[in-house]
């Protein structure tokens, strides 16, 4: 396993990160869950992602009793806070009642004392900024958590934030954005921006839930019990990214990929991975050989000339309409 520092920190993250978003509390029972985690544990994994709100909690609950008796210092731990938890006014956003409540909650759930990372899992409208980081560098000092991250800010509120994570000298070391081969809205703006400020990318969804592995095929019913099926959230967002002619262009990355001796999900992943702002790509998994899969991606070897050419075939088209991008953008609360 390939491990990289986390923006200028001293704390480094396994390249492939396993996380929860979809599948622990939901889709997936809770042995095979736990069996999951195991496998990502003995390919070498050593960062695992999730948040208060995936699957209400239940997902930070599956995560923490697999991961019980493993030696806490051999990984890295990583929550979120933002989404509502409950149905009180206050079980939302980034106040500092949330976030204090928030954590707690999580370091319950997931039977431990600290998180290696706390992120923001959005940016909140509602709330002074120097509320929310003044709350995460109080959780800092009380030696709850380690560094701070955030998930899906723009580069100016990034940057905003960064700023006062300096004067109160807290570490704001990550951005959690989707990026993948048809997802490149952080390229713009996010990326050059967290360069310069020594912030790295923890990406999610490098597969693009699943499209990029090649197993949706145009003019094709969709597989039965995949992420595409339904009225998920993730359904609807991956609707609007499928057409016929994406998935023509995914089969040819299929062909690529044969060519090099790997699997289609393992170009995609190497792809993101070559991306120098890029920590960690957080992959889920339903079943244990996804990720045996997937940690493949490392052996991927992928010359500048390939790279640059799956780049052109898979390069977004009606992904970059700032309509669409809008519709996965943070905004207000109700």
């Amino acid at each position: 396993m390939e491990h990289r520092y986390l923006g200028n920190s001293g704390l480094k993250v396994s390249a492939i990160a396993y996380g929860n978003w979809v599948t622990h509390g939901n889709q997936v029972d809770d042995d095979t869950a736990i069996a999951c985690i195991h496998t990502a544990l003995d390919a070498g994994i050593t960062t695992f992602d999730t948040a208060d709100a995936y699957a209400l909690g239940r997902a930070e609950e599956v995560m923490g009793r697999a991961l019980q008796g493993v030696r806490r210092e051999s990984y890295e731990l990583f929550s979120k806070v933002y989404w509502p938890s409950g149905d009180g006014v206050n079980e939302r956003g980034l106040s500092r009642k949330h976030i204090m409540e928030g954590c707690d909650g999580s370091l319950r759930r997931l039977r431990t004392d600290h998180l290696d990372l706390y992120q923001a899992h959005r940016y909140d409208t509602e709330t002074p900024l120097e509320e929310t980081m003044v709350a995460f560098a109080d959780l800092v000092r009380a030696g709850k958590v380690h560094y701070i991250g955030v998930s899906e800010w723009t580069a100016d509120q990034i940057r905003e934030g960064a700023a006062m994570a300096a004067e109160l000298r807290i570490g704001l070391v990550s951005s959690q954005p989707q990026y993948s081969l048809i997802w490149r809205v952080i390229e713009g703006e996010v990326v050059p921006a967290c360069r310069e400020l020594g912030i790295s990318q923890i990406v999610w969804s490098p597969l693009a839930q699943g499209i990029l592995t090649g197993k949706y095929r145009p003019g094709e019913p969709l597989p039965t019990g995949s992420r595409a099926e339904g009225d998920t959230h993730e359904a609807r967002m991956m609707a609007m990214m499928m057409n016929d002619e994406l998935l023509e262009r995914v089969q040819e990355l299929a062909q690529v990929a044969d060519m090099l001796g790997c699997s289609t999900a393992q170009l995609a992943l190497a792809w993101v991975l070559r991306n120098d702002n890029v920590a960690a790509a957080i992959m889920g998994a339903s079943r244990p050989e996804q990720i045996i899969d997937n940690v493949g991606a490392l052996e991927v070897g992928l010359t500048d000339e390939v790279a640059s050419r799956i780049g052109d075939l898979m390069a977004p088209s009606s992904l970059s309409d700032p309509a669409l991008t809008a519709q996965f953008a943070p905004s207000r609360r109700p």
